[in-house]
């Protein structure tokens, strides 16, 4: 398929080198729009209070790549109506450091945003993200995003599964479908590992804030999280924990369904 690629870490990260070249080698043709810098827990949002730059460049992918000094929603959104030279058959957005589950962080996230921009421009897309610890997420923050060799071959792993599950999730899904395939890969992550469908699960996270410090400002920090799920379907955060793929079809017409 000819596939548009964004993220969320940015044009830098390693998470969406893998995913470029695992889903070259399943043969797919892409085109690489990425954030400049890091633009995490930004949502859908899109940059509208001062001009956004784009520019090609060249970082050895082998495809066409560019870089937006904007959002992730802002990368796939001037992608579509200025860049590509051709009309791409899908988005997909990843692979994002840490998971993206639950109803508390997906739709906070900058990952699912990238792929959402692509449905509303009525394309098949999907989010990717890989889970790991906080302790390995702070490591990786200290080091330039250099994953150690587990993570590494876990990364690989997991971009592999993705590439094999593009093509059919996304084909499956019809234009204007205003649905997003929302993986999540456990740590570690194996070539054997299962693929279970899930639901969001049902989170509250107070207290993202520190208190106010003396110039009054108020940090963000890694909270509680509350799960108030209600008994019934596998949910994303439980799947993960066991182990397994998480696969969550996150279809945005139900939004106010009664």
């Amino acid at each position: 398929m000819k596939l548009l690629v964004t993220n969320d870490d940015g044009i830098g990260s390693v998470f969406l080198h893998e995913l470029i070249f695992a889903l070259q080698a399943a043969g797919h043709q892409l085109y690489v729009v990425a954030p400049v810098s890091e633009q995490s827990w930004t949502g859908a949002s899109k940059t509208r209070h001062r001009p956004v730059k784009s520019a090609p460049v060249d970082r050895g992918f082998g495809c066409p790549t560019w870089t937006v000094d904007g959002t992730p929603s802002d990368c796939v959104n001037i992608a579509i109506a200025h860049l590509l030279p051709e009309k791409v058959e899908g988005v997909v957005s990843g692979i994002n450091m840490g998971f993206n589950c639950s109803l508390g962080f997906i739709l906070a996230s900058g990952t699912v945003a990238g792929a959402w921009e692509g449905a509303l421009h009525g394309l098949p897309a999907m989010a990717l993200s890989q889970d790991v610890s906080e302790e390995v997420y702070a490591h990786l923050k200290e080091h330039g995003n250099s994953p150690d060799p587990e993570l590494l071959a876990t990364l690989k792993i997991s971009a592999a599964h993705a590439a094999r599950l593009a093509g059919p999730l996304l084909a499956a899904l019809p234009p204007n479908s205003f649905t997003v395939h929302n993986l999540n890969f456990p740590f570690p992550c194996r070539p054997d590992t299962l693929v279970q469908r899930t639901v969001p699960a049902h989170v509250q996270a107070p207290g993202l804030f520190t208190p106010a410090a003396a110039d009054s400002s108020h940090r963000l920090i890694w909270g509680d999280i509350i799960d108030v799920t209600p008994g019934g379907p596998l949910t994303d955060i439980t799947c993960l924990e066991q182990g397994h793929i998480s696969h969550a079809v996150l279809d945005y017409r139900r939004l106010g369904h009664s």
